[in-house]
């Protein structure tokens, strides 16, 4: 399949990292096994160096080692596939939920699905190392471009004003980790560029103390990024004023403060001024071609060919499909011939859409052919639905580039979200906005979905309230690692007061606590860190 130049530029800037980095303590998350960041490997050619360390940066969100698909991993484990960042990402944020749940047996994993996962949990520090080995590349990165260091290289004028607009998207990796880090386990004991490289005990940071660094960090880099648009996977301003957005977004729930007026200020510059557009089909969101879409705002790139691992969309596609008992594989080829069963939605997802055939709102792209609504047991493969909503073929149906391996993009911001965020903000009480806008983007969203003009999409201002619109954005953006965050926020997590299948680990749902909406510090990184404190319940 050919290959457009806008994703190419991104894949080939990823595949030209030759740094070698592992991660053997997990409190400092630093590498130390003979990497190429010291000044022999910037005397042959600087500009080069530099180019592969912020590949590698951008790499670590969705490659799991040196030489892909596996047997050169960044972080030890037996199943190096297991190690992906996005996903462990998506794991913890869709499994959780009234989404998504998965019927292997995996240490850690029933847990997940259930609720009640503790301190040593695979999953949960999985991400929590994952997080720490991207901020060790990025402060690596940060390291080696000191003022100091682009004097002493004799990088040229167009050179050196490339690696600081590098810098500034190494600080942007880093403060998304950091979010991350922040919205899974709130405090942690952050590392940056300036501290001791080995081995040291850094110092804790409170919630809002993180928060506000964050903060901090993307308003300081924000005119140094490219503008939005300018190069396709890059950090650039719209994917900044997006995880803007989110922040403020949830600052009420990290720090106790509401920011809906900061979040319309950013949100208005995704809209207004990042050029982006809906695509004509909610499909080509998550296609093998859905570079292609104007409305992924920041995506984490993937090419079945150049870049080839066991996480991102490759992940998410393949667990959905097929059912060893039954022998169904859900209702379609998918563009893949990997089955690795397991992932099925919750009924609790399936009952948002009044018909969850898609022939009324299209963005409802189920498997259900040879499986249940219904899961009576966790374990059974044929319970619940598979999702197709990610599939390994392009717009004319054609084949990604390998049947194995995904060329789908995740889309981690696209422009639909900012729509449905930009709603609830006006809902909220955000200044900034208004309710007739507020409205007409969600009614964009409807028309795409259930087509212009028809009576069962448009909704009336009135019907805009925070009931509908978290169970919109249950529609729209399900399978996108959006759904523990949006439910904690909305109040719908813990406790009673929403419950769905196997909440809890019960059959119909029950009351979980309010400590669960927070991850626990890994208790590997506790016992190593005297700085650090573990999370109230656990």
């Amino acid at each position: 399949m050919q290959r457009i130049k806008m994703k190419k530029s991104i894949v080939y800037i990823l595949l030209l990292f030759t740094c070698f980095f592992s991660c053997t303590d997990e409190l400092n998350q630093e590498p130390t096994d003979g990497r190429e960041t010291d000044e022999t490997a910037f005397q042959e050619d600087p500009l080069a160096a530099y180019q592969e360390i912020i590949a590698k940066v951008y790499a670590s969100f969705i490659l799991t080692g040196q030489q892909g698909p596996a047997g050169n991993a960044d972080v030890s484990f037996p199943d190096e596939g297991f190690t992906s960042y996005i996903r462990q990402y998506f794991k913890l944020q869709e499994w959780s939920t009234d989404e998504g749940i998965c019927a292997w047996t995996d240490p850690g994993i029933p847990q997940i699905n259930e609720n009640t996962w503790g301190t040593t949990n695979s999953l949960v520090s999985m991400i929590y190392s994952r997080i720490f080995f991207t901020v060790s590349i990025a402060n690596d990165f940060l390291r080696q471009a000191t003022p100091e260091k682009l004097d002493a290289r004799g990088l040229t004028a167009s050179e050196r004003e490339l690696v600081e607009r590098y810098s500034a998207e190494a600080r942007f990796l880093r403060a998304m980790a950091y979010y991350h880090a922040l919205d899974l386990f709130g405090n942690v004991a952050p590392v940056f560029e300036t501290d001791p490289e080995g081995f040291f005990t850094p110092e804790r940071m409170t919630r809002s103390e993180l928060f506000d660094y964050v903060e901090s960090e993307l308003l300081a880099i924000e005119g140094e990024l490219l503008a939005p648009r300018a190069s396709y996977g890059r950090a650039d301003q719209g994917a900044l004023w997006m995880l803007l957005a989110k922040l403020y977004l949830n600052a009420e729930v990290y720090t106790g403060t509401p920011r809906y007026t900061e979040s319309l200020a950013q949100l208005n510059k995704v809209i207004q001024d990042g050029g982006y557009a809906l695509a004509d089909d909610y499909s080509y969101n998550f296609l093998a071609d859905n570079h292609t879409s104007p409305e992924i705002i920041y995506p984490i790139v993937s090419d079945g060919e150049l870049m080839q691992n066991f996480g991102g969309t490759t992940f998410i596609i393949a667990a959905s499909l097929g059912d060893p008992i039954s022998g169904a594989t859900a209702e379609s080829d998918f563009g893949t011939n990997q089955r690795w069963f397991g992932h099925r939605t919750r009924s609790s997802l399936i009952d948002k859409f009044d018909d969850f055939t898609g022939a009324g709102d299209e963005r409802a792209i189920f498997g259900f052919d040879g499986f249940t609504k219904d899961i009576e047991t966790p374990r059974n493969y044929g319970e619940g639905f598979a999702v197709l909503k990610y599939k390994n073929r392009d717009k004319m149906g054609n084949p990604g580039s390998n049947i194995v391996f995904s060329d789908v993009d995740f889309p981690v911001f696209r422009l639909a979200d900012a729509y449905l965020m930009y709603a609830e903000c006006v809902v909220r009480g955000g200044a900034g906005g208004d309710m007739a806008t507020a409205t007409q983007y969600i009614n964009d969203l409807r028309d795409r979905a259930f087509g212009v003009g028809n009576p069962d999409g448009n909704v009336g201002q009135s019907e805009i309230d925070l009931d509908f619109l978290i169970d919109e954005r249950a529609r729209e953006l399900y399978w996108e690692a959006h759904r523990r965050q949006d439910l904690i926020r909305f109040g719908n997590y813990t406790g009673s007061t929403y419950n769905w299948p196997w909440k809890g680990g019960s059959a119909s749902g029950t009351s979980i606590p309010d400590f669960r909406a927070i991850y626990p510090i890994p208790s590997a990184d506790l016992s190593a860190n005297p700085n650090l404190i573990q999370n109230p319940g656990y």
